[in-house]
């Protein structure tokens, strides 16, 4: 897989990984998954959540299989049709609180076996490997911008670069984000972003850091792109 692919929008520099399905975190799953030596691993996601397509890529990829708890929809959410069409098994959690829908995958993993990934993907090994997929693009900002739902990103970014300064946009829950400074999108975590980038980004997440990035950033920033 090659590096992120870094272009120029304005004066400030952005990760465009919205151009590989699954986004960033399939890259560092790549360098995880393995670690875990499991046939199958187990995810409990929010609807909006796209760790989901990353990780039903990831495991494609490995010859892996990925199964999804969400919670139950009249319709599947878009991000949760694409882990479904890259391989993934999901299954659909009635009252589908993110408590429950975790639960229900634990109850899954007790039984069959199958190995539980943290909310938000939020290991050590998984941030080293993201750290690394950092060091990859060759870059050294000065200055870094994220959207934070775990705080996972930001985290592992800052493992990579320690001598840059970093901005962190909350999105949902109040993430642990280090160092980072960080700011509140006013979009619900469940809308898209009111203020997207010229780019595609991911309307729930991503897509919510524009307003602050495109204001406040320094010249030569950089945005990390997570997925389209």
């Amino acid at each position: 897989m090659n590096p992120p692919l870094i272009a120029c929008v304005g004066s400030l520099r952005v990760v465009r990984d919205d151009l590989l399905p699954g986004g960033t975190k399939r890259r560092a799953l790549a360098a995880y998954l393995p670690q875990l030596g499991a046939a199958e691993v187990v995810y409990a996601s929010p609807a909006y959540g796209y760790a989901q397509v990353a990780l039903a890529h990831a495991c494609r990829d490995l010859g892996m299989r990925a199964t999804i708890f969400t919670a139950k929809r009249r319709d599947a959410h878009p991000l949760t049709r694409q882990a479904i069409a890259a391989g993934a098994k999901v299954i659909m959690v009635p009252t589908g609180y993110l408590s429950n829908v975790r639960a229900k995958a634990r109850a899954y993993c007790e039984v069959t076996g199958a190995t539980a990934l943290p909310f938000g993907l939020d290991d050590p090994l998984f941030l080293a490997a993201l750290a690394d997929v950092a060091r990859a693009t060759g870059m050294e900002p000065n200055e870094v911008w994220t959207v934070a739902g775990s705080g996972v990103l930001t985290r592992a970014l800052q493992l990579a670069w320690p001598a840059a300064s970093f901005h962190a946009i909350q999105i949902g829950a109040a993430p642990n984000v280090g160092r980072a400074r960080l700011y509140k999108a006013p979009e619900s975590f469940e809308d898209a972003a009111q203020q997207p980038p010229p780019f595609p980004s991911c309307t729930n997440y991503d897509a919510k850091a524009w307003r602050f990035v495109s204001r406040l950033a320094s010249p030569g920033a950089l945005f990390w792109n997570v997925a389209a």
